[in-house]
């Protein structure tokens, strides 16, 4: 079975002061990431992907995201989730296979996949994104014009540096990715981006 990575690659919310304003004011809803290891409020771009947002959308308002993890962890890269087989520690050997049974069609844009960056996991495939996600932790220039991006990180940069700080250990991949301790993701909720200061 494929997996929903990047086959080629190897290797209280605190505000980001790095985000441009145009990344704000542009979003109409802002997803809140509830993780085990705090909150993340992501604007999500619906002017720039607007099929792909309103999938992620659909997906947490059907709280689809709830209870799985962030199964791929890269400190300087990015941490990604999304895959519905991360609820059942007994399918680890397939965690990164999982999605909703469907695919959404690419919705490549000129957004930066920069640190805070929310883009969609996918196979070799350009439209085979389904659920999965990834979040940048770094400068990630080279995934531009190939993955989809839909959001950004608004409040929770600690957060998100704290995940990426997670130890890890190889995959059965053989990538240094595999986080030593769950990470999980306890609800997704989209809100209004004015409620969001």
């Amino acid at each position: 079975m494929k997996k929903f990575l990047f086959a080629t690659v190897v290797a209280a919310c605190l505000s980001l002061p790095s985000v441009h304003a145009e990344d704000a004011t542009a979003a109409k809803d802002v997803a809140v990431i509830k993780t085990s290891e705090g909150e993340m409020a992501i604007a999500l771009w619906s002017n720039v992907a607007p099929k792909t947002v309103e999938n992620f959308e659909k997906l947490a308002k059907e709280g689809f995201y709830n209870g799985t993890c962030f199964h791929r962890i890269i400190k300087t890269f990015m941490i990604q989730g999304g895959d519905p087989l991360t609820k059942d520690p007994s399918q680890e050997s397939r965690w990164g296979t999982g999605g909703p049974g469907y695919s959404v069609k690419a919705e490549f844009n000129d957004k930066h996949h920069e640190r805070g960056v929310i883009s969609m996991a996918r196979s070799s495939d350009p439209d085979s994104a389904g659920s999965q996600f990834f979040i940048c932790t770094g400068d990630a220039g080279f995934l531009d014009h190939k993955y989809t991006a839909f959001g950004k990180l608004l409040k929770g940069d600690d957060v998100l540096e704290k995940i990426a700080s997670t130890p890890v250990e190889t995959s059965s991949s053989g990538e240094p990715s595999k986080p030593t301790k769950r990470v999980e993701i306890k609800s997704v909720k989209i809100v209004p981006a004015s409620e969001v200061k």
